[in-house]
């Protein structure tokens, strides 16, 4: 596996693949891999030629008391990681790369960063698409792939795509998870050994959720306040709990047939965002 710092030595090496008429699958990160981003990696391999991963934590999606400063760093061990699955390229630049000087353009997904994670992370969403549409112009792939824990990031991303004519396929990975539900994060860290033990209760609300909306419940926004009293008696701080349409994030109502539930939560001062979707039988 090679490693480069710098967007030059990054688009030698891009040029010199496609002249060999290789392909290109892309996994941006933040690092801190777990099994997760390594399953990326694993289904980037398969679909094609070489893969490139990044590995930057990106100042711009944070909010001014968010942890961009204790979000973990673990790169020397992301590396090994890295290469033990057999990626290609790693990526990984520092600030000053990505943003050479104080941004004058904002890429902004209307409507969808409103929603949600961007209700209470104002800003967030739009850091998140001017890195992503940055990283994307630099590596220039064929194939993204994004993981579906972060559903609402993914959804707003492929919007970005197809708004922008951005030249990529993106493909939505499913969700790795514990052994008992917890879907992984990098940030599954920060919780003590109490709060480890509640966190799979976020999981099992949403399938909760999920079976009681598949078993022909007609209020979703019962079925949503129902789920956060749970979870509040479980000792979660709910932001939100939505039973949305896939298509565009907005509440769902009965008759809209592909639906995901969406949640975000804290405990203590960590938080965890999941989400399930499934379609509603045909009548």
């Amino acid at each position: 596996m090679q490693t480069v710092n710098n967007v030059a030595e990054l688009r030698q090496i891009i040029r010199q693949w496609r002249q060999a008429g290789q392909s290109i699958g892309f996994v941006p990160t933040m690092g801190n891999l777990h099994a997760g981003h390594i399953r990326l990696v694993e289904t980037a391999k398969t679909q094609a030629d070489k893969v490139v991963v990044s590995i930057f934590v990106n100042p711009t999606q944070f909010g001014p008391n968010e942890d961009f400063d204790s979000y973990p760093r673990t790169e020397t061990q992301d590396a090994e990681k890295l290469a033990a699955c057999s990626a290609d390229l790693l990526f990984l630049p520092g600030v000053a790369e990505i943003y050479p000087q104080a941004s004058q353009t904002r890429v902004s997904v209307a409507g969808l960063s409103a929603l949600h994670c961007g209700a209470s992370r104002p800003g967030h969403f739009d850091g998140v698409a001017l890195v992503v549409c940055k990283l994307l112009n630099m590596v220039q792939p064929d194939l993204l792939l994004l993981g579906e824990k972060d559903f609402q990031q993914l959804t707003l991303i492929r919007q970005m795509v197809a708004d922008l004519n951005i030249p990529v396929t993106v493909r939505g990975v499913a969700t790795v998870r514990e052994a008992d539900g917890l879907a992984m994060s990098s940030r599954n860290g920060y919780l003590n050994e109490s709060q480890r033990q509640t966190a799979p209760a976020l999981y099992r609300a949403l399938i909760s959720a999920r079976d009681t909306v598949l078993a022909g419940a007609a209020d979703y926004r019962a079925v949503e306040e129902g789920a956060k009293r749970a979870l509040q008696a479980a000792g979660f701080n709910v932001d939100y709990f939505s039973v949305c349409r896939i298509a565009d994030l907005q509440s769902a109502e009965p008759g809209d047939a592909e639906l995901v539930v969406l949640a975000a939560a804290k405990l203590g001062s960590t938080r965890l965002i999941d989400n399930v979707y499934f379609c509603m039988p045909s009548a």
